[in-house]
């Protein structure tokens, strides 16, 4: 295995991270003050990566998949990964976290509402104005406006950091955020995405106009935990490592690409489907269902299958117990590889 790879793909958690050499002098951050670790992989990790202890087994990434993971971590850059429903995108991220110990993976889901502000934060002016409302009583004065008047020492209970925000703040060692479905959102997204990527910092205005009289405040991140903003600015010390993915149902803007490293998950092969399995199910489990792993991959030209159809259709023999009814099986099993592109 070349030395230089920080991350492997053996899915066996090693410190590796540590020897990452210092960034680019144009990727360089110098975000303060330093937040504690983050909380360990949680249960959405667990449920990708193998359910049944085998933590890691789930993703064998090809070499070059290999080489684009460590070229992001070394350039500190994201990778944007396409490919069809269910080929692995959103896994990888989690395996890198457990591969590399960086702990519990940010995910931002995106529809086609989403904006920037909320990967962000969040801030709740409503509560904040009702909680002083109730605090002070109905005979306390209002100000000119009608409003009362807020204290800035209290503010950073009404803001939270989001998944991107909290990937932002300044670490020793990167967070691994996931953007997930990013082709689904708005037009604009991609574009209000740029400057973020590219500075690795973003400010809370709620924050900074309150500055000269609250240089810190203590906020609430996408983790659950309080961590001090300064100045009303997030700054990142060690760039996170960022996994934007996309099913390829949209092109995305040129600079978004020329801030992005680049590649197409290919469909999984027969390897590949053996070793998830083995993951989910046992060591014995490929063998025992490799007839039904040769007809998730015999498909036609053009058709779409998620490998969580397979899955599905191996829980649902081993808990239904079908030894004795072939048919059964044969049926069930057809209508829950049936590709995703038709409807009948």
């Amino acid at each position: 295995m070349s030395e230089w790879l920080i991350y492997r793909g053996a899915g066996v958690p090693h410190d590796g991270i540590a020897e990452l050499p210092p960034p680019p002098p144009w990727r360089d951050f110098d975000g303060a003050p330093l937040v504690p670790p983050p909380p360990a992989l949680d249960a959405a990790s667990t449920r990708r990566l193998g359910v049944r202890g085998r933590q890691g087994a789930l993703h064998r990434p090809t070499t070059r998949e290999q080489e684009l993971v460590n070229a992001a971590l070394y350039l500190r850059r994201p990778l944007l990964v396409t490919g069809e429903p269910g080929s692995g995108k959103s896994t990888l991220a989690h395996s890198v976290a457990h591969e590399l110990g960086l702990g519990r993976v940010l995910t931002w889901p995106i529809v086609s509402r989403t904006t920037l502000r909320d990967g962000l934060y969040q801030y709740d002016a409503l509560g904040r104005l009702q909680d002083l409302q109730i605090e002070r009583g109905p005979a306390a004065p209002p100000e000119q406006d009608g409003t009362t008047a807020p204290r800035a020492q209290d503010i950073g209970t009404y803001i939270r950091l989001g998944p991107l925000g909290t990937a932002l703040l300044p670490s020793a060692r990167p967070r691994v955020l996931l953007i997930d479905e990013l082709d689904k959102s708005d037009i604009d997204l991609p574009n209000d995405l740029l400057n973020v990527l590219e500075d690795g910092e973003f400010v809370i205005p709620e924050l900074e106009r309150i500055a000269e009289r609250a240089p810190e405040v203590d906020v609430r991140c996408d983790d659950g935990t309080k961590v001090t903003v300064r100045g009303g600015k997030v700054r990142c010390r060690a760039f996170p490592f960022v996994v934007l993915t996309s099913n390829g149902e949209r092109d995305f803007p040129a600079p978004l690409l020329r801030r992005c490293i680049h590649f197409r998950l290919d469909r999984p092969d027969k390897e590949q489907l053996a070793g998830m399995v083995r993951a989910h199910f046992g060591e014995e489990a490929p063998g025992r269902y490799e007839s039904l792993i040769d007809a998730f991959l015999s498909r036609s030209s053009g058709d779409v299958r998620a490998v969580d159809q397979l899955l599905n259709a191996i829980h649902l023999i081993d808990e239904a117990g079908w030894a004795d009814e072939e048919d059964t099986r044969e049926r069930l099993t057809a209508e829950l590889l049936r590709p995703l592109d038709r409807t009948r």
